[in-house]
């Protein structure tokens, strides 16, 4: 009689008889994959944390797209839900960025099929969706170094993260922010093989209730997708509304629009919004911000230069946030998918900043 001998298989072990057989190698797959190759860490999501997710598709028809989802509670479509779709490039690569969270999928999906935004389970094999791989993020790495500059007698982080602000994901390039010999911060959106980067700068200390002055250059002319944003934000208070409070310049896209608006977040309830027409030349731009009451003024000029009649000025009492790790933020970004007009290069020179408690 013949000796039977083991074999490992996948961790297990399986019987094979020796009787003059060879092993059997398993039939190659002919059917659609679809595989994650870069994976971004398993972290908790919030609406300013992205990073980049590419991955590969196989066996793949005309028409078909990828889906991607973040779990972060439920599984969420990334990197928008307006921008649901990944495109697949001729190589049968993809690639796009991500909200963060624990778990990451892709999904090879027909024509036509719609995903749902949000859900408590990913979406089956079955019907629209023809392939899927679904990882676990990985290991946060040690964190890098990230680009600090000197500005107005404070240190600032040089923002090189995606985020998504303005609807659309926007790259950022730490080039993109500098200081000249006077002191002035300049940040620039530029062209890049993507379409564009932004700038972004951030206080790498929180500073709590007090006055916030910024003097900023002409931002009158610029154009109407391009936002400028001067705010308070704080990563991890989702349900403070991430303290947001905003001075932001922009037309958001509609040339009729007026070009200037303060803001206690959430935006979309109209008594926290007050919007007013910034004219050219430099302007003083200050939160006061107290107990109950965020007081917002805007005057010509730089800070000290007499007592000019307000621009703008208003006053919010409803929706205030408390102080807890918010830091100031400086940002120039595209908003929208911009028209291919976009004038590129595009700078603005915040000339200083002052705090006052």
């Amino acid at each position: 009689m013949a000796r039977r001998g083991l074999m490992v298989v996948s961790g297990g072990l399986a019987l094979v008889g020796l009787a003059g057989s060879a092993c059997r190698q398993r039939p190659a797959r002919t059917g659609p994959e679809v595989e994650l190759v870069r994976v971004p860490e398993a972290a908790e999501g919030g609406p300013d944390r992205m990073a980049p997710i590419a991955g590969r598709a196989s066996g793949t028809r005309p028409g078909q797209r990828i889906v991607l989802y973040a779990r972060s509670g439920p599984w969420w479509v990334q990197p928008l839900a307006e921008q649901p779709f990944t495109a697949i490039r001729a190589d049968s690569t993809f690639e796009n960025t991500t909200h963060l969270g624990t778990e990451y999928a892709a999904l090879l999906v027909e024509p036509g099929y719609k995903p749902p935004n949000r859900s408590d389970e990913l979406p089956a094999v079955a019907g629209g969706v023809v392939a899927m791989a679904r990882v676990k993020g990985v290991a946060p790495a040690e964190p890098r170094p990230s680009r600090t500059l000197q500005f107005a007698g404070y240190e600032w982080r040089v923002r090189d993260a995606p985020s998504e602000r303005g609807g659309w994901t926007n790259r950022y390039d730490p080039d993109n922010a500098w200081t000249d010999e006077a002191g002035a911060l300049h940040l620039r959106i530029t062209p890049s093989d993507a379409g564009w980067t932004s700038a972004e700068v951030i206080l790498t200390r929180s500073l709590g209730y007090g006055s916030y002055s910024f003097v900023v250059r002409d931002v009158a002319r610029l154009a109407p997708t391009v936002v400028l944003g001067l705010f308070t934000w704080d990563d991890v208070a989702g349900d403070q509304r991430f303290r947001e409070m905003d001075i932001e310049f922009s037309r958001w896209g509609d040339p009729s629009n007026v070009n200037a608006q303060y803001v206690v977040q959430p935006y979309y309830v109209p008594a926290n919004v007050s919007r007013f027409q910034a004219p050219g030349g430099t302007l003083t731009h200050t939160l006061r911000w107290e107990v109950g009451r965020a007081s917002f003024r805007t005057v010509r000029g730089a800070a000290g230069s007499g007592a000019p009649r307000p621009v703008a000025e208003h006053v919010f009492t409803s929706g205030v946030p408390l102080p807890g790790n918010e830091t100031v933020r400086i940002n120039l970004y595209v908003f929208g998918n911009p028209p291919l007009t976009l004038p590129l290069p595009t700078e603005v020179v915040v000339q200083s900043f002052e705090y006052l408690p």
